[in-house]
């Protein structure tokens, strides 16, 4: 028997591949059914949980469609890396988080936001890596972080696939290697969870992810990881200090 939860899997891992790029319209509900061998419900509940998560939208006329994403305009703030025993890290609030879950290394097709910042094709086979991050005492898990690597820099570097990268984790490696000094770029933006990320961050319906994309640069321009960290949007804020530039340093003279 084929469950609704089943279909929506189908069809968000379509649209994560680029099966169905923004503005396109997913199959009509008979031929969902007909591909599926079910009955109309649960091709129904199967598309308002994808509408739900904000990935499709009814149109008149037209179908269901991939919802397109705009172009958003970036605001840029200063921000700092720091690094301890055991390498790099990016907040100090994460600082003490490790992994709650066994981490998982794998291939796979890279996400369709994703494959323009590696410079990919959507789609492409890419390594990725995995990770639960919480409270190493109460096991609780707060942040999921997924590296997306391009499979031919793991070719040239094998120890980017693998299951341990030792002591300063992969960006040690690759610094190692000759690609450094990284330099890191990220953007904060945000999207409704799927159904494995709601659970596992015990998210309560209709609470959006934090998001956190992250993409490493060698001094040459190479692309050579995106980090695709999710928090929940609930219990998370992300705060800046803020500096005064040397344009904004006013001469206590003036005005006195």
């Amino acid at each position: 028997m084929v469950l609704w939860q089943d279909i929506a899997e189908a069809l968000r891992a379509g649209i994560t591949r680029g099966d169905y790029p923004p503005g396109s319209t997913i199959p009509k509900e008979t031929e969902l059914m007909a591909a599926h061998g079910t009955g109309r419900d649960p091709v129904r509940r199967a598309i308002a949980q994808l509408t739900a998560e904000g990935l499709v939208e009814p149109v008149r006329r037209r179908g269901t469609v991939v919802r397109p994403h705009p172009s958003r305009r970036r605001i840029t703030r200063s921000r700092l890396v720091y690094r301890d025993e055991l390498g790099y890290f990016f907040d100090q609030t994460a600082q003490g988080w490790r992994s709650v879950l066994p981490p998982s290394v794998f291939l796979g097709p890279v996400p369709y936001d994703i494959a323009g910042l590696l410079d990919l094709e959507p789609g492409v086979e890419v390594v990725i890596r995995d990770r639960v991050m919480g409270d190493p005492v109460t096991g609780r898990s707060t942040q999921l972080a997924t590296s997306y690597i391009p499979a031919e820099l793991a070719g040239e570097l094998p120890v980017l696939s693998a299951a341990e990268t030792g002591p300063g984790g992969i960006y040690d490696r690759l610094e190692d290697a000759g690609y450094g000094p990284i330099r890191w770029t990220e953007a904060i933006t945000s999207r409704m969870p799927g159904p494995d990320e709601a659970r596992v961050l015990r998210l309560s319906p209709g609470v959006p992810l934090l998001r956190i994309l992250r993409l490493a640069v060698s001094p040459a321009g190479r692309s050579l990881e995106v980090n695709d960290t999710r928090v929940n949007a609930d219990e998370w804020e992300i705060g800046y200090p803020i500096t005064r530039h040397a344009s904004a340093r006013r001469d206590p003279k003036i005005n006195s």
